[in-house]
Formats: structure tokens, sequence, C-alpha cells
């Protein structure tokens, strides 16, 4: 077994070198959006506030919000079809004023997606700078608008994952 020394410096050997200094895929590339394309987080946060009184602020910078977070109906069913012939990535929004947002939704996507969800995540608050083909998102904020590739609208003109599932069938044949 090599010592933390010899990982550390095959892993440094690594970085300098180049290690996957080209990601580029042949597949279509797919962003995911995660609050309330993933992670329902409109339905916590009408339950909180409607049912439980809680303070909009409050909810938005509660610690353990997205560990309560529950998943959209089909999507980690979608999720797993899609990675088969698309480069899929998670693409959010964190909320500013809450930094552990960015950590838990790094947890949440690893505790439903599993290993689909390694090194996939973008945090982003301007969607549009990033390069891709699709990006399936509930919102057109953010930088959506400004994205180069095709948005699905989530929610909108895509009700659910199952419509989402027949679009990427049509267009493959």
């Amino acid at each position: 077994m090599p010592s933390r020394e010899e990982i550390f410096k095959h892993e440094q050997e690594q970085h300098i070198n180049g290690r996957n200094s080209s990601m580029k895929t042949d597949k279509p590339i797919i962003y995911i959006d995660l609050d309330g394309v993933c992670a329902d987080y409109n339905s916590y946060f009408a339950d909180q506030y409607l049912e439980h009184g809680r303070e909009m602020e409050d909810i938005f910078l509660d610690k353990e919000v997205f560990n309560r977070l529950s998943k959209i109906d089909g999507c980690v069913k979608a999720v797993r079809i899609l990675n088969n012939d698309y480069d899929l990535y998670f693409l959010s929004t964190p909320i500013w004023q809450a930094p552990d947002s960015y950590t838990d939704k790094r947890l949440w996507i690893s505790k439903v997606f599993g290993n689909i969800a390694t090194n996939k995540l973008i945090l982003s608050h301007n969607k549009g700078l990033l390069k891709g083909d699709y990006l399936i998102d509930d919102t057109k904020s953010n930088g959506v608008g400004d994205f180069e590739g095709e948005h699905l609208w989530f929610g909108q003109d895509y009700k659910n994952w199952d419509e989402v599932l027949l679009f990427f069938d049509k267009i493959s044949k």
C-alpha cells in the first residue's frame, strides 16, 4: 500500500501533467437544475411558509433545508436514462446568503444520484455562461435566457419528467 507521501506525489504529478486536460465528449450536453426540477424545494417552501408560518428568509437560511427536500417524481429514473446518451451536469444557483447551500447541494445530489453525480455539479449565478445543448430548468432567471442551447422549461412547457423523456425520445429518432 502506498504511503500518503507517495499518493500526494502521484496526485501532484497528475495535476502538473494535465490529468483530464481535455474532457470533451461526443455526447450532447444536458444541464439539469436542482431546485424545482430534481429537489422538491417548492413543496417544502410552501409547507414551511403556509402551514408552519415560517418567514421566507428563515426558510432560505435554514442550514438543514437540503436534507429535508424530497425528490421530484421521476427525476432519478430520468437522469439514469438520459445519462446513457448524454453528458449530464447538475447546474444550480446556490443561495448567496446561505454559504452552506453550496455544500448541501453537493451532498444532496450524491445522496440521490450516487455515482452519476460524481464531479458533475456546477454552481453558478449566471447559467448563460455555460456551453451546452440543453438546459432543464424551472425558471428563466439567473441567465437562463442567455443560454445558447435549448431551454426545456420544466413545470411549464414540460410539466414533468415523463414529458422531458418524451422530448428526448422524439429527437433521438
